[in-house]
């Protein structure tokens, strides 16, 4: 009777969960339909986009617990790929974007096998040095367009080149390759890298002691991570059209991601889509207020958020949620 009493309660709340996905789900594959606002589809458009980033970061900085700062140098590569390949061989931006992730890859092995080696902080300020290095090689490099930077095709040739006027079909894109990591990353937070990683994250000395190779799961983490955020940079090229050293490889970007994923909550599989879709409609409402990219206003932002969330919410959005559910569950019993 004890254990059929303390699974009862169970099934209440697991179906609650299902509901609440399943609604969640429709909401956002109906949304951008029955918004006529272009400005409206476009945030949502770069809800999905920066959702897909911090999802991708998620994996080393919150699964982890690898707080990558330099995590653009990634996003840049794909970008960069997908538009110089139309540029020197006048291919559709999209077909660029394997190379960036090959790339990606490389650079993730040559940067993540000394690097993850270091703890804490150290770990953080070696990833920022490198993805300023490549900022800088970038922005002095003629063939890679320097400081001017490159763009994408004028006008749309064929269908290839995912140049759409309206931006609901990048919305949909956007959410199809966000689909795809969350799947990946709850198939894995299921099996036994999830299981090593928590542990590395939670310990990484006593996980070490118990036999787990930390280092070559966080090298797997780092990977999976950069292959998805160099698609990342291959799809934000497509949309805009366009990218320079700061819209490719600036430190801001990679700020954003760490901030989304840690406000929703870091570590969790939704968490990151709840911080982008805070955090985006937040940072165009105050370029739109206060005009232009509002960077100076973004930084400001960006702060408030961070010392919020290091004082009254480490665990981000999730935190609070998991507080609120367990105050009710002592006021009902």
């Amino acid at each position: 009777m004890s254990a059929q009493a303390t699974q009862t309660p169970a099934a209440p709340r697991l179906a609650g969960r299902l509901i609440f996905g399943a609604l969640a789900l429709i909401a956002l594959l109906v949304w951008p339909l029955l918004v006529e606002n272009v400005f409206y589809q476009r945030v949502g458009a770069l809800v999905m986009l920066a959702a897909l980033s911090a999802s991708a970061w998620n994996l080393v900085g919150g699964y982890a617990g690898q707080i990558s700062i330099g995590h653009v140098l990634y996003f840049g590569c794909g970008a960069y790929a997908s538009l110089l390949g139309f540029t020197w061989f006048e291919w559709a931006p999209i077909l660029g974007a394997p190379f960036g992730i090959a790339l990606s890859l490389l650079l993730a092995v040559i940067v993540g096998t000394p690097t993850l080696r270091l703890k804490g902080h150290y770990f953080s300020m070696a990833t920022i040095a490198l993805a300023e290095l490549a900022r800088i090689i970038v922005t002095n490099s003629p063939v890679l367009g320097g400081g001017v930077g490159v763009s994408g095709p004028a006008l749309p040739r064929s269908m290839a080149d995912l140049s759409f006027i309206s931006p609901l079909p990048y919305y949909y894109i956007f959410g199809a390759v966000l689909a795809v990591l969350l799947a990946f990353t709850w198939w894995m937070n299921l099996g036994r890298m999830g299981f090593y990683l928590r542990a590395i994250r939670g310990q990484e000395r006593a996980a070490r002691s118990l036999g787990v190779p930390a280092q070559c799961y966080k090298l797997y983490a780092l990977l999976v991570s950069a292959g998805f955020t160099s698609l990342t940079g291959s799809l934000y090229a497509t949309m805009v059209g366009f990218v320079d050293p700061d819209s490719g490889f600036g430190i801001l970007l990679s700020v954003k991601m760490v901030i989304a994923a840690a406000l929703g909550g870091a570590g969790t599989l939704f968490g990151p889509l709840v911080g982008a879709a805070i955090l985006v409609p937040l940072e165009e409402v105050t370029n739109a207020m206060f005009g232009g990219d509002g960077t100076g206003i973004t930084y400001v932002v960006y702060g408030a958020i961070i010392v919020f969330i290091s004082r009254f919410a480490p665990g981000g959005l999730a935190e609070v949620l998991s507080r609120f559910q367990a105050w009710r569950a002592r006021r009902a019993n």
